[in-house]
């Protein structure tokens, strides 16, 4: 660090000068970045807002694509079976019994003195229509354990622990279902089957001349009914009944949760429009938020409210009509009793207009939030490219303060030192004078 001694000469404070001369050479620069950070503010804010608008779109899109309100929902009367859709599912019902629920094989050996081992050399599985031949290692238990879970069957073996010193081997078949099913032969000795590999059973329209049965290797049946699964938990005592309906529920849901992301641009933008006043001891201060006066911000928000509270159908109505309306405020507001009712009155015409309403949003947040070509994507790019200008100014601003301040000191030093020569000067005249005041009185 560098030792300062100002005015020695002049008896000036040079450092503070030229720290107060720097302020004000400096004022342009400091407008530069109170500029650059609104601008950065401005870039955040829309960034945000851009997020929002695409979610929005994908939303939208979705909502709009065909057959997406097409939802339906499957129950049955019986607790010990449960139902799901998936698409493909239509109205329709079914009646069944479920008989027989799906099993996974289970086979054990008699029991088995763990100090002797096994007492045969060979044990052959068959499963699948195929022949496994499994010699072990050795007589330990544990070995044939190894040597049947390698065996490449599919069989699994577990040594089971019945005390004094005796175990039983237990085999378990890879899948369930009579599919699963697999013999062991041994010479010698007998295997018991605990669960034997079965399929599940259920019976169609149980009781009449038609009656048919139907078998899974699992618990679980796939399109009994278009797009329909149904998975038993027991057998059923009688015939049960599977019904597909409409899933008002789920659709309404769905126009809601469309309303709710609209209402989501809204907020964000009002909160980001909003003027806020705060009160100091030095007085009242106004501020308007970042996107006030903004016309990008407030035509993307114009169009998304227009696309969502314009006319749909043919003839043209008010989305009011089934439960979507616009307040005084500028928002959207769903009222699910009223969407109910319009979709009991007339279920194909209210998904219809929902769906129009869905595909004028997603065009409308696609044109703003595009990566390519969106009115906010293109916003945010000229916003970015000005926050990389004003850093360029800024850094030429850093440059030229360090030259000028380079110079101040230059020249205030130059004036120490010319200062200071003359009052050398004025010392030696002041000596000659006196000397000369001297020699003149003797």
């Amino acid at each position: 660090m560098g030792i300062s001694l100002d005015g020695l000469a002049s008896g000036l404070d040079t450092t503070a000068l030229i720290s107060s001369i720097m302020q004000t050479e400096a004022l342009p620069q400091t407008l530069l970045k109170n500029k650059s950070y609104d601008v950065q503010n401005m870039v955040s804010a829309l960034q945000g807002l851009n997020n929002k608008v695409a979610a929005l779109a994908t939303q939208a899109t979705a909502a709009a694509k065909p057959a997406a309100l097409d939802l339906y929902s499957a129950t049955t009367t019986s607790p010990n079976v449960t139902a799901t859709t998936s698409s493909g599912a239509k109205p329709g019902s079914l009646d069944f019994q479920v008989t027989q629920l799906a099993q996974t094989q289970v086979t054990v050996t008699p029991m088995v003195n763990g100090v002797t081992g096994w007492p045969y050399t060979t044990l052959t599985i068959n499963t699948g229509g195929a022949n496994y031949t499994v010699t072990p290692a050795s007589n330990s238990l544990d070995d044939v354990v190894s040597a049947v879970n390698a065996s490449g069957s599919g069989i699994t073996a577990s040594k089971v622990d019945v005390g004094g010193g005796n175990f039983r081997l237990q085999f378990t078949a890879a899948k369930s279902g009579a599919a699963g099913a697999f013999t062991i032969t041994d010479a010698g000795t007998t295997y018991t089957d605990v669960k034997k590999a079965q399929d599940a059973q259920v019976t169609l329209w149980p009781g009449s001349a038609v009656a048919q049965t139907v078998t899974s290797s699992t618990n679980t049946f796939t399109n009994l009914l278009p797009g329909v699964t149904i998975t038993a938990k027991d057998v059923t005592t009688g015939t049960a009944t599977l019904t597909v309906a409409s899933d008002n529920a789920g659709i309404t849901k769905m126009a809601s949760d469309l309303v709710d992301g609209v209402n989501g641009i809204f907020s964000y933008v009002a909160s980001r429009t909003a003027v806020s006043t705060s009160t100091t001891t030095t007085g009242t201060t106004t501020s308007a938020g970042v996107f006030s006066g903004d016309s990008t911000v407030r035509s993307v928000n114009q169009d998304i409210l227009s696309a969502a509270s314009l006319p749909v159908g043919t003839p043209p109505k008010s989305p009011s009509d089934m439960g979507i309306s616009i307040t005084k405020t500028g928002t959207m507001e769903f009222d699910a009793t009223k969407f109910g009712a319009a979709l009991a009155a007339d279920p194909a015409g209210t998904k219809a207009k929902v769906q129009e309403i869905a595909g004028r949003i997603a065009a409308a947040a696609t044109a703003a939030s595009d990566p390519y070509t969106g009115s906010l994507t293109t916003t945010i790019k000229g916003q970015q490219s000005e926050v990389s200008d004003l850093a360029s100014q800024i850094s030429d601003w850093d440059t030229r303060l360090a030259d000028r301040q380079a110079t101040l000191k230059s020249t205030y030093s130059a004036l120490e030192v010319a200062m200071s020569n003359m009052k050398a000067q004025q010392s030696w005249l002041s000596s000659q004078l006196a000397g000369l005041s001297t020699g003149s009185s003797k």
